[in-house]
């Protein structure tokens, strides 16, 4: 059997049609500036910004089975292991149309009438050869799977955007490090403080739960610190913020092989995600460990806080 990565994934894969205007979204339209095609989706660039950052990645859903498959040839490209993922003729990415504002700020509309689960018999002995399997929100789709990684002693890592329900709430519970962007959290919690979600969200079977919030920083708790936290954004120009959330999955991910504490991972991914919005496309401005480093060693590099008012609210 080939060496099984690390790190593996299955879940969003997108191509992306992305249009840059001279306006912000808020102007309500704009002249066009810029457009690419690019290629995305949560867990596919997670994987992508692992290997970039030098980290071992698998994508383990589903492909098409045609050996020219431009999202297959591009995974491969990225530094992506493929082998392990089940193939099918009728297998295709999400298709996306993205409109990022001159504030890097994006819409995305999108179409996921596709096959973005796992083979169901996935073989154990493979799972079992990987530490940190990362999932997002349409693993409801193949929950078996996700609880016979969790039973098999890998690090769930759950990128949650939207809920399904009772299936989604049981992603949640799976998930031992759950990485969620604060308006889900707001809406999967019903709570208005980044304190009240983290204490919400938070279980004993919990590693890390993290909440990120774009340019106001990202809240954390986790199970090796007391207390919670809450690191401040770097200040960066921001180009497209378009994969920044997959960046700072997989940058966590790849932190968490390397060992690192709640407060390193945290930083490490806050990092990465933030030097991914400085360039264009979702993939195209993924960077690599030494650009990590160097941002994190600068002398304007933020340090978390505590989080002293359980009660703070963020406003809408």
């Amino acid at each position: 059997m080939p060496t099984v990565p690390s790190i593996l994934g299955f879940g969003a894969i997108a191509i992306d049609d992305i249009v840059y205007v001279d306006q912000p979204l808020s102007a309500g339209k704009g002249k066009v500036l810029h457009s690419a095609r690019s290629f995305g989706g949560n867990v596919a660039t997670a994987l992508a910004a692992v290997a970039r950052l030098g980290g071992s990645a698998g994508f383990v859903g589903w492909l098409g089975s045609a050996a020219d498959d431009a999202v297959l040839r591009d995974l491969v490209a990225s530094g992506v292991e493929t082998e392990f993922a089940p193939r099918h003729p009728d297998a295709r990415p999400v298709r996306s149309r993205i409109t990022v504002g001159s504030d890097g700020e994006r819409f995305i509309a999108y179409d996921d009438d596709a096959m973005l689960g796992i083979v169901s018999d996935f073989p154990d002995e493979v799972l079992s050869r990987a530490t940190v399997l990362i999932v997002d929100s349409y693993a409801i789709r193949s929950l078996d799977v996700v609880a016979r990684a969790r039973d098999l002693g890998l690090a769930i890592l759950g990128d949650i955007e939207w809920s399904c329900g009772p299936a989604t709430e049981r992603l949640i519970a799976l998930c031992d490090h759950l990485i969620l962007p604060l308006g889900f959290g707001r809406t999967a919690t019903g709570r208005r403080s980044p304190a009240e979600m983290l204490d919400a969200l938070w279980s004993p079977s919990r590693s890390t739960v993290v909440l990120t919030d774009g340019d106001r920083g990202v809240y954390y708790r986790g199970r090796q610190e007391t207390g919670l936290w809450h690191l401040p954004p770097h200040r960066v120009v921001v180009v497209d913020s378009t994969g920044a959330g997959d960046c700072f999955h997989g940058a966590y991910a790849h932190a968490l092989m390397r060992g690192a504490d709640t407060a390193g991972r945290v930083a490490f991914a806050a990092a990465a995600a933030a030097l991914s919005i400085t360039g264009r496309g979702g993939r195209e401005a993924l960077p690599t460990d030494d650009q990590v480093t160097e941002l994190l060693a600068s002398t304007n590099a933020p340090s978390a806080v505590e989080l002293k008012n359980a009660y703070v609210d963020i406003g809408t």
